[in-house]
């Protein structure tokens, strides 16, 4: 498969570039800035220098042209305010969706966050933050041309990976480390029978390609 990643250059997609890449698919992955170009070649994936926040849905729908999945996996970033958790977590999420469409691309996976909604209240920026994602994931949901599937992770950790998860459509409050949502991804990419689920992911007990299998197809 052509797997192409935005955000390539994310903690999460860096971690599924490199599990694609050791499977046999080619990769690629949209960044920002083209020096981030030789963690990308390192994890085996291309990278594509590309910015989301002010490309056209076309220069976007080419770089996605010949695809047979797109994934979508940029955000703005702990650090950023709530201006750019509009235009990356929800524009740029919406743009990619649709730049996926005009692209022929059906497979698209994004990854979310737990407790993102569209209507959910307060200023902070991370109630910002979860507005933004809960309203792009609403418009992915909305696009009959694409076989979406949302994963919506509990706490990001940098702990080592266990290959146990709980993955259901809701999981409850709970951790994950980032090398288990790269493994969720990958399996997933490769699902299609997930499309059209919202699921919530945390640490488990369930083996990450046995936890995609039971949930295939509901």
């Amino acid at each position: 498969m052509r797997i192409v990643i935005a955000g390539g250059h994310g903690q999460i997609a860096l971690r599924l570039e490199r599990l694609l890449a050791a499977r046999g698919d080619e990769v690629a992955g949209i960044i920002r800035r083209a020096e981030q170009g030789d963690d990308l070649r390192a994890a085996g994936a291309e990278p594509i220098v590309l910015d989301l926040e002010s490309a056209s849905v076309e220069e976007v729908a080419e770089r996605l042209r010949g695809a047979d999945a797109a994934v979508f996996a940029a955000g703005a970033g702990p650090g950023s305010g709530a201006a750019r958790k509009e235009t990356v977590d929800k524009g740029a999420a919406i743009l990619f969706a649709d730049a996926a469409v005009r692209a022929g691309v059906r497979r698209h996976v994004v990854v979310s966050s737990m407790g993102a909604d569209a209507e959910h209240k307060g200023d902070d920026v991370f109630d910002v933050y979860l507005r933004a994602k809960g309203a792009a994931d609403d418009y992915v949901r909305g696009q009959e041309a694409l076989d979406w599937t949302i994963l919506r992770p509990g706490s990001l950790t940098n702990d080592a990976g266990t290959g146990l998860v709980r993955l259901e459509a809701h999981t409850g409050r709970g951790s994950i480390p980032r090398d288990d949502v790269a493994a969720v991804l990958a399996e997933l990419v490769d699902t299609p029978a997930t499309a059209g689920l919202t699921l919530e992911l945390i640490s488990g007990s369930t083996p990450v390609s046995v936890a995609v299998k039971s949930v295939a197809g509901n």
